[in-house]
């Protein structure tokens, strides 16, 4: 029993920590909370918008890939220091744990976890018109001197319409 003395002692101490802190939370805490008090502080900055209220789902697959790949590196370390010790035992069981590490992976792309842009429809696309040419879409933008008011661009090929002289650019007087 006095082998266990010290694990009971520990499970006390840490739940009386955890009622302490959750009193005293609730004792120190504000007790009339106000708009100021409760919004959120983005570096001094007022939001402009109301928060999102849930996580895409896209981030926990994100934040799950990464602690798949934290605790690989932590099992792989000691692996690495006692290789030699394991002989091909270690090497089997090493294998057998990356595989395990590549198949959760594996599923984990192939959800959608790694794409975080739109989502891209598979609908068919309208069949393109190769009957355009640069010619019967490109337009000519006059210059600001030849602008008129109700002028509209022009298809590159077609005659120049009529532009109206600048003030005292008319003919020369004698």
């Amino acid at each position: 029993m006095d082998q266990y003395l010290p694990i009971v002692l520990l499970l006390v101490v840490a739940l009386a920590f955890a009622a302490g802190s959750f009193a005293a939370s609730k004792l120190l805490g504000p007790s009339r909370p106000t708009g100021a008090k409760t919004g959120p502080y983005e570096s001094g900055i007022v939001p402009q918008a109301p928060v999102a209220a849930r996580f895409p789902v896209r981030f926990f697959l994100v934040a799950m890939i990464f602690i798949i790949f934290d605790i690989e590196v932590i099992f792989l370390y000691p692996w690495a220091v006692i290789y030699h010790q394991l002989n091909t035992f270690g090497l089997a069981e090493m294998a057998a744990f990356a595989l395990v590490v590549f198949v959760s992976f594996a599923y984990l792309v192939s959800n959608g976890a790694l794409d975080w842009g739109p989502v891209k429809k598979l609908a068919r696309k309208a069949p393109v018109n190769l009957t355009r040419t640069t010619t019967s879409t490109v337009r000519r933008v006059p210059r600001p001197d030849q602008l008129i008011d109700g002028m509209s661009p022009r298809p590159v090929d077609s005659e120049p319409e009529p532009t109206a002289e600048p003030v005292g650019a008319g003919a020369p007087e004698a």
